[in-house]
């Protein structure tokens, strides 16, 4: 097939190989060295979200997938399937399977937004309970444990005292007999245990030889006094052996009853491994994911502008027999496009660096001709493209910067190298048309299978003719594309929308009409290369006819492109250039190459003017682009100098801004250690009237201290700043009149009416004074605004007389300060004791005026005592629960009179 064909032309089974070296599992690395294609586009969406949840968990830490422990089971599952015994190594390496899935699952059910990953980690069954009982079973070294069973044990407890008295039986013999023995050592023979004598001296220990050594100086004999010994350990044995066979047995029918979804966890986890191997490769590769590019609307397909008369006269046929095709909806873009192979070569094997190439198609291109000098890149960028559409299709990321947009195509066919073959009479010519012919079948085949629904566009008869190519000796006329046209007019026939060709495939050509004589070389391109614009959706042929550089510029649906050849160095740069065609440079190489300069130089002479100015031309045009790009380069740099100089005055902004910020805290800092030295002054006082004799004439010098302190740190006591002169305008100065938007000398003052003359230009005017401004935006105080303002002042200040007069003259209030001679506690007393106490203290603090009274929270009696004692006392004027600091409800504070 020729789908097989091309993806060894495309070395796909390599790229596999590098695929499976990121696998963690063997289930893993034969998935990635047989990596299918899918069919559809929605396996490869599939495909692809689960590489790209795979590669966020790659990414985040402690979030990477786990495949310790998993191994190939699925021979053991097919053969417990059909009744087979499993062996221990076999049943262990089922359960570490299925510990592995579980730990797996584990992993992916403590991540967020992985929604296909969870999807397919909930179809894993991993059957702990089987899992549990071979391990009950099944020891470490993969043998049957004494504890599978109580008849086992009890068959291996006999076998060990059994083999300790033949062991006794023995050392006893070869402690008497250590003349006769060989060396003092016990060993088995045919499972018997045996001890080696001297063959001289057989005699001495009588018994059954069961073996020799390979010179005969030694016999291994088994003493007549422990053959029933043997004999017994024999059967022991075979009954160990029947009871392990028994264990494993169960065991593996337990495996086989649930073989379904063993096989769906070992499809599920080999799934799993492959994704992760994507997305490691894919990290490894610096590659982003791929976005599918879709079909637009049928569209009628271009026409040729060289047939335009003809279309014209028959304007209705023409229309009739035009084909609709569908064009994309944007154009594929694949910047810093890298080779996959290429770049591990560089990485592992010391290659050459890689030189990306960047591929813009527009969404109506449909043939992109690719020209320039051999060795210059052109069959790599062949590669590159398809090997990119290839991992894409296949779910992987593409080796390309972002955004990666390219459309998904059904079919990935190529025709690269020279298929020429000695044995099957093939030249390199037949063998390009042999497989050309057999994409050109593919591309019929899928246009076929393609158009079974039914609608009412027309299309003529001679679009539906099929005819296959049978001989292979004339395999150029076998072409459908150069099958002579009958100039018969034909029948039109209704057929549907679908019916219509919809390429979807990519064809890869190169050198392609390359082998035979030029000029019908050229003209078999042509005509291939119309015909796959029509039926494929992307065609890229490389090339080094002229003819096909010139079809750009008859119909839209092509497009030039060239790699780049560098004059100076007379080298390639393997960049590729677009819109613009190639020079093949072939004298030149030759030269570069070692061919003699005499035959170059003779070569040169032979090349025809036109030729020459044509890569005179294209040289100019290279120039010209080159110059392009020197000033989009400058451009570029100019750009980034723009952006370095905004960030760093955005930066300088910010500074600023983190200035202002510090100020305000540094401000607020100095508030607060005024607050805190003001309170630190008023603890001063307290503890000083504390300590010494509490008076109320030294109370109220801490009243006086404590108003020295509010005038010296409150900003609200301090002295209000003076106003600002109210503006008045004088002869002479410069205003600014902002309903005219002017700026005018005052000619004289405001008058009684507040009216000024002014004067800007040649003009003057007379305007109000509310209607002028000075410079620095003041504006002055008419009459009425001074009024205003002593009018306010008037009623606030008769306000503030009235407040006065209405309110009672009140004394200076004493500060209430808690020190020990006014502070009583009460806890844990009764209540008439309390009231005692209470009337006590109450006389001792009248020359405080307040007294504290702690009376504790508990069942609240006692503090209902007190308050019903001071309500009744004469010498309390009023009392009050103290605040939450001073004890809230467990201390009460009672002012005297």
């Amino acid at each position: 097939m020729i789908q097989a064909e091309t993806l060894e032309l495309l070395e796909w089974p390599r790229l596999c190989q590098h695929l499976a070296t990121f696998a963690a599992t063997k289930l893993g690395v034969a998935a990635a060295l047989d990596l299918p294609i899918p069919a559809t586009q929605a396996q490869t969406a599939e495909l692809l979200a689960q590489t790209q949840e795979t590669y966020q968990l790659e990414s985040r830490a402690g979030g990477a997938l786990s495949f310790e422990g998993i191994q190939d089971i699925g021979t053991s599952l097919q053969r417990a399937e059909l009744q087979g015994l499993l062996s221990g190594e076999e049943l262990l390496a089922i359960a570490t399977t299925l510990a592995g899935a579980r730990q797996l699952r584990r992993i992916i059910d403590s991540q967020a937004d992985v929604p296909t990953l969870k999807e397919l980690a909930a179809q894993l069954r991993t059957y702990p309970e089987l899992e549990q009982e071979i391990h009950r079973c099944i020891d470490d070294r993969a043998q049957v444990a004494d504890r599978a069973t109580p008849k086992l044990a009890g068959i291996r407890v006999q076998m060990r005292q059994l083999r300790d008295r033949i062991y006794q039986i023995l050392q006893g013999i070869l402690q008497r007999q250590s003349n006769a023995v060989q060396e003092q050592l016990i060993t088995q023979r045919s499972g018997r245990f045996v001890i080696p004598v001297k063959a001289p001296q057989k005699d001495a220990i009588p018994g059954i030889v069961h073996d020799s050594s390979a010179s005969g100086a030694t016999l291994y004999v088994e003493p007549h006094s422990t053959v029933n010994l043997n004999n017994q350990m024999r059967q022991l044995l075979r009954q160990e052996q029947a009871e392990e066979e028994a264990v494993r047995r169960a065991l593996t029918e337990q495996v086989a009853a649930v073989k379904p979804d063993l096989d769906r966890l070992v499809v599920v986890v080999t799934t799993l491994d492959l994704a992760a191997a994507k997305a490691r490769y894919s990290y490894w590769l610096q590659a982003n994911p791929p976005k599918f590019i879709e079909l637009g609307e049928p569209e009628l397909a271009p026409k040729n502008p060289e047939k335009e008369d003809e279309e014209q006269e028959d304007e209705e046929n023409s229309e009739n027999s035009q084909l609709l095709i569908r064009n994309l909806r944007s154009q594929i873009t694949l910047r810093q496009l890298r080779h996959p192979l290429l770049v591990w070569q560089q990485q592992h094997e010391q290659g050459f660096p890689v030189v990306p190439v960047d591929l813009t198609i527009g969404p109506h291109i449909r043939v992109v001709a690719i020209t320039g000098p051999n060795t210059g890149g052109k069959t790599v960028t062949l590669k590159t493209l398809g090997l990119a559409a290839l991992m894409a299709k296949a779910g992987m990321f593409v080796a390309a910067r972002e955004p990666v947009e390219l459309p998904w195509f059904d079919n990935i066919l190529a025709d690269i190298g020279d298929e020429q073959s000695l044995q099957q009479s093939l030249s390199t010519f037949s063998g390009h048309i042999r497989r050309i012919s057999r994409i050109l079948e593919v591309l019929h085949n899928k246009s076929q299978a393609e158009g079974e629904e039914n609608s009412n566009l027309p299309i003529t008869n001679s679009q539906q003719q099929d005819e296959e190519v049978t001989d292979t000796q004339n395999t150029v006329s076998a072409l459908p594309i150069l099958k002579p046209k009958l100039q018969i007019s034909q029948p039109q026939i209704p057929i549907t929308k679908s019916q219509l060709p919809i390429p979807k495939s990519l064809v890869l050509l190169d050198e392609v009409g390359a082998g035979t004589d030029p000029s019908e070389g050229s003209a078999l391109a042509i005509a291939l290369l119309k015909y796959l614009a029509q039926h494929s959706l992307l065609t890229v042929a490389t090339t080094h006819f002229g003819e096909l550089k010139a079809l750009k510029y008859q119909d839209s649906r092509f497009e030039n492109a060239s790699v780049e050849f560098d004059d100076n160095s007379m080298q390639p740069t393997y960049r590729l250039l677009w819109g613009i065609p190639g020079r093949s440079n072939a004298l030149t190489i030759a030269k570069r190459l070692g061919l003699l300069p005499e035959i170059v130089e003779e070569a040169q002479t032979y090349v025809g003017g036109a030729s020459q100015d044509v890569n005179q031309v294209i040289a100019g045009l290279e120039a010209q682009r080159r110059k392009q790009e020197t000033k989009a380069r400058e451009a570029t740099q100019l750009l980034h100098q723009t952006e370095k100089l905004h960030r760093e005055v955005s930066q300088k902004a910010a500074a600023l801004q983190e200035r202002e910020r510090e100020l305000k805290i540094a401000q607020e800092v100095a508030v607060n250690e005024a607050i805190g030295s003001a309170k630190s002054e008023i603890a001063q006082i307290i503890r000083r009237l504390q300590s010494g004799n509490q008076t109320a004439q030294n109370a109220q010098q801490a009243t006086d201290t404590l108003n020295q302190i509010s005038e010296k740190h409150l900003p609200s006591r301090q002295q209000p700043a003076k106003p600002k002169p109210s503006f008045m305008p004088k002869v002479g100065d410069r205003i600014r009149i902002p309903s005219l938007g002017q700026t005018a000398e005052v000619l004289s003052g405001p008058d009684a009416n507040e009216e000024l003359s002014v004067r800007f230009g040649i003009m003057k005017m007379t305007v109000k004074l509310g209607e002028i401004e000075s410079l620095d935006g003041q504006k002055p105080e008419t009459k009425a605004q001074l009024a205003k303002v002593a009018a306010q002042a008037q009623a606030l200040a008769t306000a503030k007389a009235k407040q006065a007069a209405s309110e009672p003259t009140k004394p200076n209030p004493e500060i209430a300060i808690r020190t020990a001679n006014n502070t009583i506690d009460l806890r844990g007393a009764r209540v008439s004791d309390a009231e005692i106490e209470i009337d006590r203290a109450l006389s001792k603090a009248v020359e405080y005026g307040v007294l504290w009274i702690i009376h504790g929270k508990g069942t609240g009696q006692l503090r209902r005592g007190v308050h019903e004692f001071l309500a009744s006392h004469p010498q309390v004027s009023r009392f009050e629960l103290a605040s939450q600091k001073e004890g809230g409800a467990g201390v009460t504070i009672a002012y005297l009179h």
